[in-house]
């Protein structure tokens, strides 16, 4: 999948490419004093002096101009796509910005399973009956989703858009379903049943009634392709969110070396900060049950749905998972929440972290060690 890794983002915005005409000046008097040190005269201290301050110049931005912040925001998959950054020129960095967040909107019409004329919405329709051409880049992301089932024991899976339906989480904030509706959505589902076909680059699912659901990985290959187009244009320091839910930090911020500070909220009380975070050149994912839920009874059920079980998972509040995409640090939120704590110590990828929220009474939150 075309989606790079962001590392090579800027360790920070305290430095900066110096403007062409800068360089070309410089260039221009190093090249008189090398003329002056190669003619006999005694110059080369001031020829050391010169690539002196050439490199110190270079490396510390002093003549690139002061920093300027841009920021701004789109819907987009439901949720608010913003962008705060930071460049030397606000022109070129607003419009690069604009850019990035109008790609969130282009994946929005391809991703969504609400407009009937998606991309996504397409398979939805006639995958049951005939194999659908998708595009290479939908069909690069269907394999990474059934990579990400396999990696996790199945407790990632695309195909819970029955189980959300009868669980009233599609277009709905839940209700509680009989349990002959939850066998009956559960045995439509399953990833197993994709059949991807990278010849041909088509879909078919395996049984009828199967529907995929792009909620669990949609805004975390959105921001990776939006931090992508800023790299490219070569902004040095940003923070791609999208509705909170996935995040990601590219270089730092000027005034804070260690990156970009992220809060994660209490999952019992939306006004108090259960941990803080700073990224630098990386994603965090957060999914949590105060996102979407209902009462029935006693319980509480929350929009995310164990699809081993076809029932929300219980024993978890919130989990972020912090790694260098986010479309990795979204998917394996799903898994690390309805799996716990000792399967995501045996299995999170080396390099991530993680940091859970339990239901025990309370809520019990702490970084996986």
């Amino acid at each position: 999948m075309e989606i790079p890794d962001h590392n090579h983002f800027g360790e920070g915005v305290t430095g900066g490419a110096i403007p062409a005409t800068l360089k070309k000046a410089t260039l221009a008097n190093l090249l008189f004093f090398l003329h002056l040190a190669t003619s006999g005269m005694n110059f080369r201290p001031i020829f050391a002096l010169a690539v002196l301050i050439w490199y110190l110049a270079a490396a510390l931005g002093f003549a690139a101009g002061p920093l300027v912040r841009y920021e701004s925001s789109v819907d987009a998959m439901g949720s608010t796509f913003s962008i705060a950054a930071w460049g030397r020129d606000r022109d070129s960095l607003a419009a690069t910005v604009e850019s990035a967040l109008e790609e969130a909107r282009r994946l929005d019409r391809v991703l969504s399973n609400y407009r009937p004329e998606s991309e996504w919405s397409q398979i939805n329709k006639s995958a049951s009956s005939r194999d659908v051409t998708v595009s290479q880049e939908l069909f690069d992301l269907l394999a990474a989703c059934v990579s990400y089932s396999q990696r996790s024991e199945g407790a990632f899976d695309i195909t819970v858009g029955p189980l959300m339906r009868i669980w009233g989480f599609y277009k709905g904030s839940g209700h509680l379903p009989h349990r002959a509706q939850v066998r009956t959505a559960l045995a439509r589902t399953g990833y197993k049943n994709i059949v991807l076909n990278a010849t041909n680059r088509t879909v078919r699912f395996a049984i009828d009634g199967l529907e995929i659901d792009p909620g669990g990985i949609g805004k975390g290959y959105a921001v990776d392709k939006m931090a992508a187009m800023l790299q490219t244009a070569g902004v040095p320091a940003a923070l791609i969110n999208a509705g909170g839910s996935s995040i990601y930090a590219a270089g730092a911020p000027p005034d804070e070396p260690r990156g970009w500070q992220v809060l994660i909220r209490d999952p019992k009380n939306a006004t108090k900060t259960a941990a803080a975070v700073y990224l630098k050149n990386q994603s965090m994912s957060t999914s949590g049950s105060y996102e979407k839920f209902f009462r029935a009874g006693k319980r509480t059920y929350s929009h995310i749905m164990d699809p081993r079980t076809g029932y929300p998972a219980p024993g978890m509040y919130s989990v972020s998972v912090v790694s260098p995409r986010a479309l990795d640090s979204e998917a394996w939120t799903k898994p690390v929440y309805i799996h716990g704590r000792q399967w995501a110590a045996n299995h999170l990828p080396s390099g991530y972290r993680a940091y859970l929220c339990e239901d025990r009474g309370e809520a019990k939150c702490a970084w996986l060690q």
